[in-house]
């Protein structure tokens, strides 16, 4: 997705969480309190998503000369998360115990309201299309684009505080990570920008025309990409 611009000291891999059981079972789990349930962890086909999403980064990182040592891992605190996060880990050779590794409440699944948790994940088409029509305003009770756009931004101004010149490997989900790259994307080709602090300058993109199309990012489960 082109040049890394100046604004950012790491390098960042975004992978969406392996197939889990809510991805199984057909529900929307979004609120932190059920996410971070472990019987809404990974399926067994997410751990081995998982697995090959690790091995995949471990060939690209060899490809490009880039030691092991120098990845970090951030990840959102839900369950589905956290097991795929500790699968790359360990297939890294990076213990899960240590700062290279750190969960970001941040960096959590899009909250879409007490009407749709819980139920079929069929709902999701409804609420993509309110995203598309006004991505400023939120499902009844839950989070609007802005609102995860936001946040995310400041999860990266966070990241970029405590690691310099590494590769940041980002654990997250499906919603949380179409917004991020829709906002990244839009960041990079914002040339004309003054502003030097990541917070400012992804403020200034955050309008309707970039977040409405966030779908135009979507992730499979377990599926890895370089953003920057």
């Amino acid at each position: 997705m082109g040049e890394k611009p100046p604004i950012f000291r790491n390098s960042y891999w975004i992978l969406r969480h392996g197939k889990s059981i809510p991805n199984e079972r057909g529900l929307i789990v979004s609120s932190l309190e059920n996410g971070t349930r472990a019987e809404f962890g990974l399926a067994s086909q997410g751990v081995e998503q998982a697995r090959l999403a690790a091995e995949l980064l471990q060939k690209e990182l060899k490809e490009k000369n880039i030691p092991l040592d120098n990845v970090r891992i951030c990840y959102s605190p839900f369950a589905r998360t956290i097991d795929t996060a500790k699968e790359v880990a360990s297939v890294l050779d990076i213990s899960f115990e240590s700062p290279k590794c750190k969960a970001m409440t941040e960096l959590r699944e899009r909250y879409f309201g007490p009407s749709f948790e819980l139920l079929s994940h069929d709902k999701y088409t409804e609420i993509w299309a309110l995203d598309e029509k006004d991505p400023f305003m939120p499902p009844d009770g839950g989070e609007s684009v802005a609102d995860v756009a936001s946040r995310l931004s400041t999860a990266l101004a966070s990241i970029e505080a405590m690691f310099q010149g590494t590769t940041v490997l980002i654990v997250s989900h499906g919603d949380p990570l179409q917004i991020l790259q829709a906002v990244l994307c839009a960041t990079k080709e914002d040339v004309s920008s003054g502003q030097e602090d990541i917070v400012s300058r992804t403020k200034q993109v955050m309008v309707h025309s970039v977040l409405s199309q966030h779908r135009r990012f979507a992730l499979l489960t377990g599926e890895l990409r370089q953003v920057i």
